[in-house]
């Protein structure tokens, strides 16, 4: 039995050190680093500056920032109704039985194989550009020219632009998630309402949608981790760093950390922490909603 002991802790010290080092120890630090004020994030900890609470009051109280938060729920919300709706169509269409499946399924989760930085080139050069762009092209040729002059990359239509380019890409992961979320229910049940007389509307009602509870709850999950993490594509579509049409969290966050943006007076990483840890707090909240409101352990497969 000591044996066995020794073996397992001998086999398990490495995995423990290593989620120690590179997963618990910075989440504790950066919690910490929240309540200080830090000139350099490679600072030592006597150059740190203790303020409490201050720095979450000064985030609550600063205009750039409470503007990028609402972009982000703006990126969460509206885009996430735009990309679970189209994933779940596609996911249904392509697990319905149709020929080139497998054709289908690579051009549809293609964009996600593609460089962030080479997709959003390509959105602002080749789509929205409005003398030879994509979008321009088309209507002109359909004769609507008040759309053709329609200038997509201004601040009136900017931020929009970035949200549906975003979820160009999107949609192909979690289609893939929700296609085999469908693909692991029993052909039976359908079987059996189809002999019952559900049509295919009916079908997706009372046997799809309630045996895809686990699956949303992933794709939401992991939806609200990506657009937390939004970045390049708001840096891409901006000229300034921040510009009210683009600014994300974590936008903000490299601002504070690396100086970067004439808002930025002064580099405080301390404030940057703060950030990190409202972020990680709210996806934290979205997870626990999902698991409240998405219950599925009364549901067998």
């Amino acid at each position: 039995m000591k044996k066995n002991k020794a073996m397992i802790v001998t086999f398990l010290a490495p995995a423990l050190f290593m989620f120690i080092m590179v997963f618990l120890y910075p989440i504790c630090r950066t919690v910490v680093m929240s309540f200080f004020k830090i000139e350099g994030i490679t600072d030592s900890f006597s150059k740190w500056q203790f303020t409490g609470i201050d720095n979450y009051v000064k985030l609550m109280n600063t205009t750039l920032f409470k503007t990028s938060m609402w972009n982000l729920f703006r990126i969460w919300f509206i885009g996430g109704i735009i990309v679970m709706s189209l994933a779940l169509l596609f996911a249904v269409i392509l697990t319905s039985g149709i020929r080139f499946k497998s054709f289908f399924r690579a051009m549809i989760y293609l964009p996600n194989v593609v460089s962030a930085v080479a997709l959003a080139t390509m959105w602002l050069q080749y789509v929205y550009n409005n003398q030879y762009g994509l979008l321009s092209g088309v209507f002109k040729k359909l004769g609507l020219t008040s759309l053709a002059k329609i200038q997509w990359l201004d601040s009136d239509h900017k931020f929009y632009a970035l949200l549906f380019a975003y979820c160009f890409g999107m949609v192909g992961y979690h289609m893939l998630i929700f296609a085999s979320g469908i693909e692991r229910i029993s052909e039976d049940y359908y079987e059996a309402a189809t002999l019952d007389g559900a049509n295919k509307l009916g079908q997706f009602r009372y046997i799809t949608l309630p045996l895809l509870k686990g699956v949303f709850k992933t794709n939401i999950t992991m939806w609200s981790v990506t657009s937390v993490g939004f970045f390049v594509w708001s840096q891409l579509f901006s000229s300034v760093t921040a510009d009210n049409q683009t600014i994300t969290p974590m936008v903000y966050l490299y601002m504070q950390i690396f100086g970067a943006g004439n808002s930025v007076t002064e580099r405080n990483s301390g404030l940057g922490a703060a950030v990190g840890v409202m972020l990680s707090v709210c996806v934290v909240l979205i997870f626990w909603l999902c698991n409240h409101l998405l219950k599925d352990d009364d549901l067998e497969f």
